[in-house]
């Protein structure tokens, strides 16, 4: 059976740095189906408060600036990728700096903020064949999604991979971005609002010692498995 014969959803959770971006991109790509970073969308609206010096405590100034939120995506035709605009510019560089890695969190803990990206992602994956990656897709935001799959890595090798992400780009050091992680990890795993946790019905997908091709090959198994049994047992 093609994997192209029914289109599926499938919900990818995970701590931070453990590739879920990577894997998702190559799902999407591999079966063509739509891929939707969650996190891009949390990144644009903090970067829409760090903007607008908008603190995560003020509640009337967060849910003003909901109102006045466009958050899409679009897709670059030379890269076949799609890109995140905020209010119709394109931010896909800007909210991939250490100041937006350290302060999504706390934007990304409130209801409003959530209930707000929430909905527009339920309404993007209304008609299957989406692959989207976050920390409450499985839990909350596709709990129905036909594949889930729940990705971890060691600590030290998230950081590194975080810290060879960024080591050209900023000059925070490997110890400072460990701590940046811990720190995340704690916030996302204990708010009050979709916290990250693993679905029951989750796949678990460890790659700490897995290459790129092999964590897709690995998903790919899973994909065919559902498509030709119906079931994510």
């Amino acid at each position: 059976m093609s994997l192209q014969s029914k289109n599926i959803n499938i919900a990818i959770d995970g701590w931070s740095a453990c590739g879920k971006g990577t894997l998702a991109k190559s799902l999407a790509k591999k079966l063509n189906y739509l891929f939707i970073d969650t996190g891009a969308m949390y990144r644009a609206f903090t970067l829409a408060a760090l903007q607008n010096k908008v603190s995560p405590i003020d509640s009337m100034a967060i849910t003003e600036l909901i109102s006045k939120s466009n958050i899409t995506f679009k897709q670059n035709n030379q890269t076949n990728s799609f890109e995140i605009y905020l209010n119709g510019e394109n931010v896909e560089s800007q909210i991939r700096s250490q100041e937006i890695n350290d302060n999504v969190s706390l934007f990304s803990a409130l209801p409003p903020v959530r209930r707000f990206l929430v909905q527009q992602q339920q309404q993007i994956a209304q008609n299957k064949g989406v692959v989207m990656d976050g920390r409450d897709i499985g839990t909350v935001v596709l709990p129905n999604a036909e594949l889930k799959i729940f990705m971890t890595a060691s600590p030290e090798i998230r950081a590194e991979r975080r810290y060879l992400e960024l080591k050209d780009k900023t000059n925070i050091s490997l110890e400072e971005i460990a701590k940046s992680l811990q720190q995340r990890d704690l916030i996302d795993s204990t708010r009050e609002d979709s916290p990250l946790k693993q679905a029951e019905d989750a796949r678990v997908l460890d790659n700490t010692d897995l290459s790129r091709e092999e964590q897709l090959e690995i998903a790919l198994k899973w994909v065919e498995e559902i498509i030709k049994t119906g079931s994510n047992a």
